[in-house]
């Protein structure tokens, strides 16, 4: 069995490309919904979501978006089970990656999914969307939620950084600029 392709968020942010833009993946059975960041790494958005239909074209599709978007990495959305097991979604997400890797030198990094689409969910329906909107949204929306989540940590670690300084400047008194 071939090895996880995958980095630990401290190597796959040494080896992303600096000034490129991350793509988020919610792996689904019948869809991957996608996410990309903006330059600064700092905000999420809803791209667009893959119809899958069999692994080498659903590969070519993403690949190919990726180049379009100049992506330097990705952030994959790990489905682990409530209590933090695997399940065969996670069997599923891992055998994807590393079929991935093969085609692509880009990093590639999970991020813990776990409510995604229950919390996407739950917000098309605050707002009101049709049932019908909702599975054509969630997707996308899902693959947001895991890469502003991811985002989110990065800007994190980064606050703590001295070599990048803090993406928000914080005053002494504790307050924000």
């Amino acid at each position: 069995m071939a090895s996880d392709p995958t980095l630990s968020l401290e190597d796959f942010v040494a080896a992303v490309a600096p000034g490129s833009r991350l793509i988020g993946l919610d792996l689904g059975t019948k869809t991957i919904g996608l996410a990309l960041s903006d330059l600064g790494r700092g905000i999420a958005t809803p791209l667009e979501t893959i119809r899958r239909e069999k692994f080498t074209l659903d590969a070519a599709k993403l690949l190919d978006i990726c180049q379009t978007h100049k992506i330097g990495g990705m952030v994959i959305g790990l489905p682990l089970n409530m209590d933090g097991t695997e399940g065969p979604r996670v069997q599923s997400t891992r055998s994807f990656t590393r079929n991935l890797a093969e085609k692509t030198d880009l990093p590639m990094t999970l991020w813990d999914e776990r409510l995604s689409t229950a919390a996407v969910t739950r917000t098309l329906i605050e707002a009101d969307r049709s049932r019908a909107r909702r599975a054509e949204l969630v997707d996308k929306m899902a693959a947001a939620y895991i890469l502003q989540g991811f985002l989110d940590r990065l800007g994190y670690l980064q606050l703590g950084s001295t070599s990048s300084g803090p993406r928000f400047p914080i005053y002494d008194d504790g307050t924000e600029d």
